[in-house]
């Protein structure tokens, strides 16, 4: 009953591992490891969100570069378990999104599952997505069900935030209901400007977004934006929020200094987000944050700030990092694809019921 999960995300830094036990006792996880994306690699990916010339050629190179970053990820887990290769039952491998429309019918993962399943010698689950969007649903968020079913308290409602490059909620009610969708940006918009004006992948724990001030009417300006008024099931991505549709937002206003673009971003992304917490969250007396985000110390001061009486934390305060929680949702979601188990809540997706997740490559 071992399993690997593997999930690079919107933020392009790299893959995150974890090794996880799913016996009669529950879920425990044994171990997570990271590798970060060369910058090369990332480049690529990157220029991947959007149209451009020989794209079939090139996806298929950069999904062999990421999928061998995959595979050393997964010997680094096995490696530090002590394990071989033989223990493992399968591993959920999410690859990395390039383009998500729903709303057109297709969502596109980059990833060789085929050559992950050769590297690792284990049975790699893939192709997480496009069942659901296939039953009419927008194909995410997929961890709303496994927070359900690791994080539920029965009798409380209680709110996951995942903040990665595109944040998303689970509102986890007190009467067993769950409620999920995408919120809006997280890191992608951050982590781009950053980049662009230090050199830096991110903004690390807030820190140059705390020298700046944030300016209002900007703020209101990339608030506007008509997706955070759209009714769930929804989900959304670099599709939308990319450095274009900043740029288009920042044609008014010339002077900004970097700095405090910077801090207006870090506000866009706790204003979306506690919009929707205040929105469908409401009786919620604990926000639980995972992702990347949940290590900036400016954001999550600043969510806080705008849910006055819910307590705010990281997800270590539920005993898991909040580093691991996606790669643990994906080797989850592998779990119930051996099980033939579904995978989706249709209540989050919009699907037109369960359904089983993902496609089976042998070792």
């Amino acid at each position: 009953m071992l399993y690997i999960g593997l999930m690079s995300g919107t933020s392009l830094d790299g893959v995150d591992g974890a090794l996880v036990d799913f016996s009669d006792q529950g879920t425990r996880s044994l171990g997570d490891a990271y590798i970060a994306f060369p910058a090369s690699l990332r480049a690529d990916l990157m220029a991947l969100q959007s149209a451009g010339q020989n794209e079939i050629e090139r996806e298929a190179l950069a999904a062999n570069q990421l999928v061998r970053h995959y595979a050393d990820c997964v010997a680094m887990l096995l490696s530090k378990a002590g394990i071989g290769a033989d223990a493992i039952t399968a591993i959920g491998a999410h690859g990395q999104t390039i383009r998500h429309r729903p709303e057109l019918g297709f969502t596109r993962q980059l990833n060789n599952p085929a050559l992950l399943a050769e590297l690792t010698g284990i049975d790699v689950v893939a192709d997480l997505r496009s069942r659901d969007v296939a039953a009419g649903g927008q194909g995410a968020p997929l961890v709303p069900a496994f927070h359900q079913a690791i994080f539920n308290q029965p009798g409380h409602t209680r709110v996951l935030a995942n903040i990665g490059g595109i944040s998303n909620i689970s509102v986890l009610h007190a009467d067993g209901k769950v409620s999920g969708y995408d919120t809006g940006p997280g890191n992608a918009l951050m982590d781009g400007w950053v980049l662009q004006h230090q050199g830096q992948p991110y903004d690390a724990n807030g820190a140059w977004a705390a020298t700046g001030q944030v300016i209002p009417a900007l703020l209101t300006d990339l608030l506007n934006e008509a997706y955070f008024d759209l009714p769930a099931p929804k989900s959304t991505g670099r599709d939308l929020f990319h450095a274009d549709w900043l740029q288009s937002k920042l044609a008014g206003y010339p002077s900004a200094l970097p700095a405090d673009v910077q801090a207006t971003l870090t506000q866009l992304t706790a204003i979306s987000l506690a919009q929707a917490i205040a929105r469908d969250g409401a009786q919620a007396e604990n926000v639980y944050v995972c992702g990347g985000g949940a290590q900036n110390a400016s954001l999550m001061a600043a969510l806080a700030a705008q849910l006055p009486g819910m307590a705010v934390a990281s997800t270590q305060a539920l005993g898991v990092a909040p580093s691991q929680v996606e790669a643990l949702a994906f080797a989850w979601l592998a779990w119930r694809f051996t099980q033939r188990q579904p995978g989706n809540l249709p209540a989050v997706t919009g699907a037109m019921g369960v359904r089983v997740l993902g496609a089976l490559y042998p070792r």
